[in-house]
């Protein structure tokens, strides 16, 4: 990570987990701007006079000082950034940053720095935080976050025959990454329908600049099927199921 002369070094990261360890310690799960996903221990956090404690609350933006480690980094010091208290207000918002902050966890692993990926992950929070639509706000998150990581699926032509989608009610194909016309059923029977609605909006936050896409209202009916098809893509692409999706739904 550094020059190894310096058994220190700094970064800025967001804390996605935590893990509780011995009678006083915690092992928590950090994504970085420098370094991508980091894990490190914050020792005697659990014990009342710890002054880290504070800084290192559930998708926090920290400033970290760490000092490495023989199996894990240690953090020396830590200086939240941003604590998003409007969001911490409230149950929902709290669920949908759970949600933005455990997708990320599942789909990355300790591969180094990915500034673009970090700065979504950052820029999502913000959003919530600031009071943006919670659910364009994380569609667009969900959508951008699968760009980001090399599965963005194919919605201009059918990814069977190479056509241009009409206007009209598709299927989408999770094993083959697209969207499949009628006629092209065959190639995975197993497709999900999709209507002209959904597939428009999902265009739209694809292909949208984030200011293009702010302001955007979908339909009620719209959003619960969108919602649906992109928490059944993302799972098929984890090949398990989350959890948060489940305490999104309880509070809502």
């Amino acid at each position: 990570m550094t020059s190894q002369d310096s058994r220190s070094y700094r970064a800025q990261g967001v804390v996605l987990r935590h893990m509780e360890y011995g009678e006083a310690d915690r092992i928590l799960s950090f994504y970085t701007l420098e370094y991508g996903k980091v894990q490190a221990i914050a020792k005697g956090i659990r014990k009342m006079r710890s002054r880290k404690a504070g800084h290192l609350e559930p998708f926090s933006r920290v400033e970290l000082m760490l000092a490495r480690g023989r199996n894990l980094d240690v953090i020396s010091q830590a200086d939240a950034q941003s604590t998003y208290e409007n969001l911490r207000a409230d149950l929902k918002l709290i669920a949908y940053a759970a949600y933005v902050v455990e997708l990320l966890d599942r789909f990355t692993y300790e591969e180094g720095e990915n500034r673009p990926l970090y700065n979504l992950l950052v820029n999502t929070l913000a959003r919530l935080d600031e009071g943006s639509p919670p659910q364009t706000t994380v569609h667009y998150y969900e959508v951008q976050l699968m760009d980001l990581l090399g599965f963005k699926p194919q919605l201009q032509v059918c990814v069977a025959c190479g056509e241009n989608i009409k206007p009209e009610d598709q299927f989408f194909s999770a094993k083959l990454g697209g969207v499949l016309c009628p006629k092209s059923l065959s190639a995975d029977p197993g497709a999900w329908k999709v209507s002209l609605g959904a597939l428009k909006y999902w265009r739209h936050l694809q292909r949208s600049s984030w200011n293009k896409v702010k302001n955007l209202e979908i339909p009620q009916e719209v959003e619960l099927e969108l919602a649906s098809l992109l928490e059944r893509y993302l799972t098929y692409l984890l090949e398990y199921g989350l959890r948060t999706p489940g305490f999104l739904k309880a509070v809502s």
